[in-house]
């Protein structure tokens, strides 16, 4: 268990944004002494949480991804392969932290929608998909073409589907893919690949299975959408209460332990459930195997516990005031304060990539397959600047209040037309990172900021799509890469031969 390198990672993701909050909570947008006190007690036990949930991922969770994984492809049954697999991904990302918060953010703003019966949604979406994505890889499909058909499909539902869920259907494909979700699908996606692959197989296999899971989720919510419409549920959205303006001050958490003791229960249980039923069915495992993992499964529900009562009793209630603030005066005196408005998106988009662990995972991965000739500083670069624009846009539409679609439309179409040019590889592992830029502190702080500054200019769901945006650039940064990698590799090539 390293318990240190995982609270480096979290404390390197969470403390830029506190400082961000507290210079601009102090100086030009005060948001009161009790609730800087309830931020950084909230800052503080996201650190705590995250850190513990991790060490629990790492110690309990993952391992049962890894060894179902294994066990399920050893077998080389396909409909058993993928009827497992669908189970296996509803369960993990019911139980994934940014899906609860992702749920709660929804509900604040229409009332009509039941949390659970979103959550729900959203993991049957993944599991549907899993199961898609093993079937292309079985079946030796082309990636580019599953992508292109599935991203056509859900642009023509959205035609369909009630405009106010547009931001939130695409907001959930990021919002997936995060610390639970993550391993397990990667362990499926390997172990598939190692069964099936003959030596001559593309290395290029092994990526691209949370790019299709993440598909899921969107598609499903454009539906949810599509019921919820025609039973008039979401005529008007109605900005409910949050729970943390219930009190004031350090009770608030007191206050809300109870409630999410409850949640994380429901989360935490159905996993220990697959891993007793998977243990006499399938795994086999040795008792001190099992011991192991069930002391995983209680270091996840610790942190899971800890982790939304600090998000939800002080750490997105700030971010939601300071975006009423600043949104507030940029509604009303436009001119600097917007500008102010559009730079704190900026500066936030670019910390948030910069901070986020999985990023740096990513950038010494592309830099290695490239074999040194793609810099990790170039990829922070693009990256960085990517989500700094995605975040400024959305400050933006929070003041203009124009469709999610002006941006999604164009974006996405230039990313499926960047596989044209792009290496194989370097178009999986696009894909695949959508979501890592989009982690928990944009799921938890920023749609949060971005809510406060939307309702503060006369909006209501306009904020829903900062997930999406920001999960959305990573597959135009790293396309981009690919091409100048592969031009790069053909140049060098013809000059070797030239040389000679």
């Amino acid at each position: 268990m390293n318990v240190i390198s995982k609270f480096k990672e979290t404390v390197t993701s969470v403390l830029p944004v506190m400082i961000i909050v507290l210079v601009l909570g102090l100086t030009v947008a005060p948001i009161g002494s009790a609730l800087i006190i309830q931020f950084v007690a909230g800052g503080v036990l996201l650190i705590a949480g995250l850190t513990i949930f991790l060490v629990g991922v790492d110690i309990g969770i993952q391992p049962i991804g890894e060894r179902i994984g294994a066990a399920l492809t050893s077998k080389r049954n396909l409909f058993l392969l993928l009827s497992i697999s669908f189970v296996i991904g509803f369960f993990v990302t019911v139980a994934e932290p940014d899906i609860q918060v992702f749920g709660d953010q929804i509900h604040s703003i229409f009332n009509a929608v039941n949390k659970m019966h979103l959550v729900y949604m959203i993991a049957s979406g993944v599991g549907l998909f899993i199961m898609i994505g093993l079937l292309r890889t079985v079946l030796k499909l082309p990636l580019k073409i599953v992508l292109v058909f599935f991203y056509i499909l859900l642009f023509v539902l959205s035609y369909f589907s009630p405009s106010s869920f547009w931001g939130i259907a695409f907001d959930s494909g990021g919002a997936t893919t995060g610390p639970m979700t993550v391993p397990f699908i990667l362990a499926l996606g390997v172990g598939v690949h190692s069964v099936r692959s003959s030596g001559k197989d593309d290395d290029s296999d092994t990526f691209g299975l949370t790019g299709v899971t993440s598909i899921g989720p969107i598609l499903v919510v454009m539906i949810y959408g599509v019921v919820l419409s025609s039973n008039g549920a979401l005529n008007g959205a109605e900005t409910a209460a949050e729970s943390a303006a219930a009190e004031s001050g350090l009770g608030i958490f007191l206050h809300l332990i109870p409630h999410y003791a409850y949640e994380a229960a429901l989360s935490i249980a159905p996993l220990a459930v697959m891993l007793v039923v998977f243990q006499f069915t399938l795994l086999k495992l040795p008792p001190r195997q099992i011991i192991r993992m069930a002391v995983g499964l209680v270091w996840s529900y610790v942190g899971l516990l800890v982790f939304l009562t600090g998000v939800n009793g002080g750490f997105m209630s700030a971010g939601r005031e300071l975006g009423i603030i600043l949104g507030g005066k940029a509604a009303g005196s436009g001119g600097v304060w917007s500008v102010l408005l559009i730079c704190t998106g900026l500066l936030l988009g670019a910390v948030v990539v910069c901070a986020e662990p999985a990023v740096w995972v990513l950038t010494d991965q592309v830099e290695a397959l490239s074999g040194g000739t793609i810099k990790r500083k170039l990829m922070l670069v693009f990256l960085a600047a990517g989500a700094a624009v995605a975040i400024g846009l959305t400050m933006w539409r929070a003041l203009g209040g124009f469709s999610i679609m002006r941006i999604l439309i164009p974006g996405y179409a230039l990313a499926l037309l960047l596989m044209i040019w792009s290496p194989k590889l370097f178009t999986a592992i696009a894909f695949d990172s959508g979501g890592v830029a989009s982690g928990p502190i944009t799921s938890t702080f920023v749609l949060s900021f971005t809510l406060g500054a939307s309702q503060a200019c006369g909006g209501s769901s306009d904020a829903f799509g900062v997930i999406a945006l920001v999960a959305m650039t990573p597959l135009i940064a790293i396309q981009l890469l690919g091409i100048l990698y592969s031009r790069k590799k053909n140049k060098d090539r013809l000059t070797e031969k030239e040389g000679k």
